[in-house]
């Protein structure tokens, strides 16, 4: 397949990459998926300004990747907690592969901050490319690229 002669105007990755390619907008995902759920909390974890903490959840929510679930502590006014959609959990998978690259790239010395384990079998997990045959692992050279339904030529 000559990949040049195709326009990426419709590119699932170039429009996944439209709701989620910024770099806190990944963050905030990550963060979700670890239990964070408060406006506070994601400030101060990731440690970005207000403004571009709410700019984010907002483009989160309204893509589909968040929810928001109203709370009220005690004597202040009705908030909101931020909740992963089915949506957002799908993007597990990309935040594993992004800590395995990062893992094997630009490790930290004194190695990594997070120890995930399969519950069942305590082994650690990885995120690997299979095909719908169950192969196993593959590799870019296991895989043979041609136009999809989509393509459209290059105009």
């Amino acid at each position: 397949m000559d990949w040049l002669a195709f326009s990426t105007e419709n590119c699932s990755v170039q429009r996944t990459l439209d709701v989620v390619g910024e770099k806190w907008t990944l963050l905030i995902v990550r963060d979700a998926a670890n239990g964070v759920r408060r406006f506070d909390d994601f400030r101060r974890h990731i440690g970005l300004s207000e403004a571009v903490l709410s700019d984010r959840l907002r483009k989160l929510t309204d893509a589909g990747i968040l929810t928001t679930v109203p709370y009220r502590e005690p004597g202040s006014r009705s908030r909101n907690e931020y909740r992963l959609t089915r949506k957002g959990w799908d993007l597990w998978p990309v935040l594993v592969a992004l800590r395995q690259w990062g893992e094997t790239h630009t490790p930290d010395p004194a190695g990594p901050i997070l120890d995930m384990r399969h519950s069942a079998c305590g082994c650690p997990v990885r995120a690997v490319v299979e095909c719908t045959g169950e192969h196993g692992a593959l590799t870019p050279r296991d895989v043979t690229v041609e136009p999809g339904p989509g393509a459209r030529p290059l105009t």
